[in-house]
């Protein structure tokens, strides 16, 4: 068997290291004897797969040592806080579907704040052949995780604890107390509160094992990518975890493994390669003191690359910030997928100009324009019956008499018109509606129209009894200006003047009086040129005060229906509108957390073409939600 194994190297794959104790621990299942294989077979069935050939002893289900607790800097804890009110007031506004993730993002805080604070749960996770579990047990300086030829190698996550008090943490991952190791004498100091997990491959043929890997990849506080030289550009890597993971640089290691079957110049190009491909995926590079995913090449066989590897990885579990990193990361995600929901494309709301064109709507539909110019018919109407001729009042009122079968309209509005016009009162609260809803999400754009149309029903019947009610206090004698009580005395001294110069000539011809015809000619001349003076004069001055007084009626049903719309129309609008303001301003808090409160100088930034934390640049320009324009 050894002797095939020496002969067989394809050169990319697999690669024999050279004899020395440290490689010894890596070595490969096939490269076991025949004697240690069935020696391994003897092994109790509860040490089960991925158990490697040591004494250590699994690590016990309850550990007293566990500190508990974990608290949030102030700048996530209020980006939680406002992700929860979001929830909480979008609940009647949004499907369930799209607030999944936020939900979900809230729940793996509170139950991550409730365990241990001290340590950090790092996954290892890579493709087929790609090397994690040789590096997993060269991080642990033992084999715990069996590797060979063999596919699929792993077949469940194996953990690996370097101090007590993960107990919980690796309850959550679900692994078994049979799954839990520890590293060879407890390990090295400088990894004191690191949680290690070998998963599945997460290209395995297998359904069950691609699951493991998605399953507890959105648990754990960081990961490492372990690639190889041939497989590290695969689609399947970048397409289904390193582009949609982009903006959890802070939290990701991408290791390229294998290196020692490269030459260093071909070890450097596809590493160079490799940067670029995460470029192109939006994830940003810790490069130059910049805050990103650590990229780094190693040899699991060679040890190459391990010692900085294992010097990283102490220094990021002695932060301690991996998780709020983690979480941090999750609430950018869930912001970004919900910003169509809450970002309006422009300025929302209700300016001046648009409850003005309402107002105008409702104005028309209620017939404000007819029932103004009727009030100044109507004043002209009652001037002309109190400052016109007797003669003249008494001819219309026969010509009234004479044709009695006549009915002449009381405001000159034809007919077949009604006061409220059903359809412009429809049309103008769908106006409103859909100005209101300009530039809002597609939720709130119908939360929007629904309130408007659900404030509507009745509005035609409350603007007929309002121009009812505002036509008969119209009806009512209007008030006289000061200058008519004098047109009156005017008129009524023509008329007695033409009745005096009439009795005088007629006394005259009945000889009652002393002949004399130029004195009482003029007196009745006088009398019947001046009544209808004093009317035109009247005619002419009135008209002023009539216009006025059409203009005011016309103003006072104009904002009667004004403020009928408002009430049942504008009012319920401005709710809604309201509500997406409160729901948009806690958005723009979870979606422009900054990274300040969480310590540490690994930060997540956008690389090119990256998301990075674009969600940031939310402007609150909703405006307009007074109905009164103050």
């Amino acid at each position: 068997m050894e002797n095939d194994e020496r002969r067989w190297d394809d050169g990319l794959i697999a690669r024999r290291a050279n004899q020395d104790p440290r490689r010894e621990t890596g070595k490969s299942r096939e490269g076991r004897s025949q004697e240690e294989r069935s020696e391994e077979g003897k092994k109790p069935e509860g040490r089960a797969e991925g158990a490697g050939e040591t004494e250590q002893q699994d690590v016990p289900a309850d550990d007293d040592a566990e500190m508990t607790g974990m608290e949030y800097g102030g700048g996530l804890r209020h980006r939680l806080d406002a992700l929860r009110e979001l929830v909480g007031l979008s609940r009647t506004r949004l499907d369930d579907d799209a607030l999944t993730e936020a939900g979900r993002v809230l729940g793996e805080a509170a139950t991550r704040q409730r365990l241990s604070a001290r340590h950090t749960v790092v996954a290892i996770a890579g493709a087929t052949g790609s090397g994690k579990s040789t590096l997993f047990n060269a991080l642990a300086q033992v084999p715990l995780s069996e590797t060979g030829l063999r596919r699929p190698t792993t077949s469940a996550p194996i953990a690996c604890a370097w101090s007590e008090g993960a107990a919980g943490l690796l309850d959550r991952l679900a692994i078994p107390p049979r799954l839990r190791r520890r590293p060879l004498a407890g390990g090295a100091e400088e990894l004191s509160g690191l949680v290690l997990v070998d998963l599945p491959d997460h290209d395995s043929a297998l359904r069950k094992h691609r699951d493991q890997v998605d399953r507890v990849l959105a648990l754990v506080d960081a990961v490492i990518w372990v690639v190889d030289p041939e497989k590290y550009a695969d689609a399947a890597l970048h397409e289904r975890y390193l582009r949609p993971l982009a903006g959890h640089a802070e939290v990701t290691f991408v290791v390229l493994n294998q290196i020692d079957r490269l030459p260093p110049d071909a070890a450097d190009q596809v590493l160079d390669d490799l940067r670029r491909l995460l470029d192109e995926d939006g994830m940003a590079l810790g490069e130059h003191g910049d805050p990103g995913a650590t990229v780094l090449p190693v040899s699991a066989l060679t040890g190459v690359g391990l010692g900085e590897l294992r010097e990283l990885l102490g220094t990021f579990v002695r932060d301690r910030t991996a998780a709020a990193r983690r979480l941090s990361a999750d609430v950018d995600a869930a912001a970004h997928g919900l910003r169509g929901a809450y970002v309006a494309t422009g300025r929302t709301g209700l300016d001046e100009r648009a409850r003005e064109d309402f107002a105008d709507r409702l104005a028309e539909a209620v017939g404000a324009d007819a029932a103004g110019e009727a009030a100044e018919r109507e004043w002209r109407r009652h001037a002309g019956r109190a400052c016109g001729t007797p003669w003249l009042r008494l001819w219309r009122w026969y010509e009234r008499k004479r044709m009695p079968g006549e009915v002449r309209p009381a405001d000159g509005t034809p007919a077949e018109e009604e006061l409220t016009a059903r359809q412009r009162v429809e049309h103008a609260v769908r106006t409103v509606a859909d100005e209101a809803a300009s530039g809002l999400p597609a939720p709130w754009a119908q939360a929007v129209r629904e309130a408007a149309v659900r404030g509507s029903d009745g509005l035609p019947e409350a603007l007929d009894e309002l121009a009812v009610r505002e036509t008969a206090e119209t009806g009512k004698r209007p008030l006289r200006p000061a200058w008519w009580p004098a047109a009156v005395l005017a008129q009524a001294s023509m008329t007695l003047v033409q009745i005096y110069g009439g009795l005088w000539l007629v006394g005259q011809i009945v000889g009652v009086f002393q002949p004399g015809l130029v004195y009482p000619a003029l007196l009745m001349l006088a009398g019947i040129v001046g009544g209808p003076l004093v009317e035109w004069a009247c005619t002419a001055a009135v008209r002023g005060p009539a216009r006025r007084y059409g203009q005011d009626a016309r103003r006072r049903l104009r904002e009667a229906a004004a403020g009928c719309g408002r009430a049942m129309v504008l009012d319920p609008v401005a709710g809604e509108l309201m509500r997406y303001r409160e729901v948009r301003e806690q958005y723009a808090t979870v979606a422009g957390g900054t990274r300040t409160a969480l310590g540490g100088s690994r930060g997540t930034g956008g690389g090119r073409g990256g998301r990075g934390s674009g969600d940031g640049g939310v402007v609150l320009g909703v405006t307009g939600f007074s109905t009164n324009g103050r």
